[in-house]
């Protein structure tokens, strides 16, 4: 299920998405006593994260995590975890806890058996997913090209976290199952541009999840995916 979001400017989206997850954030600390929420990287959410960044919330009782991750070192330009610091962890949001996926040397089957519990006692069910949309369909590392497509979005699936090696990609990915970001309390898709958009509606008019995995979220009866989408 879908409901679209459209704004006139990047600048009003960002805005009304910082609105809006701060808002669920701040009830989930009402009546959890915290709240955890999942970004997604690239260029497209720098702006909403200045702007969520600024949020008075208890950010103390936030977790904020990554949908996937690059298996590279922090410093790296390609990094999310890079991206996630030096753009929403700042202000009043310097005081939210950060929970790393990337964890150890090596994205080995025990790398992610002790982040498989870890993840379950401290993030997920997810109260926010924040996620983006490539233009080939992906979303978080779901994608249509790696072999690991069919485990990865797999309604059944146990594991909460996949290894990934895409081939029209660069660097192997640690990322969230579909199982596991499914069981988000509120689900976004954050987009701009009209090529995205065009992408948006070819996801929307066809049925083939391993072609534009971004469908797994859109056709789910069970995950309403509030699309926000500026020029």
């Amino acid at each position: 299920m879908v409901e679209q979001n459209i704004y006139n400017t990047r600048k009003e989206l960002d805005l009304a998405l910082a609105d809006k997850v701060s808002e669920i954030l701040q009830q989930a600390i009402e009546i959890n006593g915290k709240a955890t929420m999942a970004v997604s990287g690239g260029a497209t959410p720098k702006g909403f994260f200045k702007e969520l960044s600024t949020k008075d919330i208890n950010w103390k009782k936030v977790t904020i995590t990554l949908a996937d991750e690059r298996w590279v070192e922090p410093s790296s330009k390609d990094s999310n975890t890079r991206l996630v610091y030096e753009n929403l962890i700042q202000n009043r949001a310097l005081a939210a806890n950060y929970f790393n996926l990337k964890q150890g040397e090596e994205l080995c089957e025990n790398t992610l058996s002790a982040l498989h519990s870890l993840v379950n006692d401290a993030i997920l069910p997810l109260d926010v997913l924040i996620l983006g949309m490539g233009e080939d369909g992906h979303t978080a590392s779901l994608f249509p090209c790696s072999p690991q497509i069919e485990t990865a979005l797999d309604s059944h699936n146990q594991n909460v976290l996949l290894a990934v090696k895409p081939t029209t990609a660069a660097h192997q990915r640690i990322t969230f199952s579909f199982s596991a970001l499914s069981q988000s309390n509120h689900t976004f898709l954050h987009i701009c541009g009209q090529s995205k958009k065009e992408v948006l509606n070819k996801a929307l008019n066809g049925r083939d999840v391993f072609k534009m995995p971004i469908r797994k979220f859109l056709h789910a009866n069970n995950i309403m995916t509030q699309v926000y989408w500026a020029e």
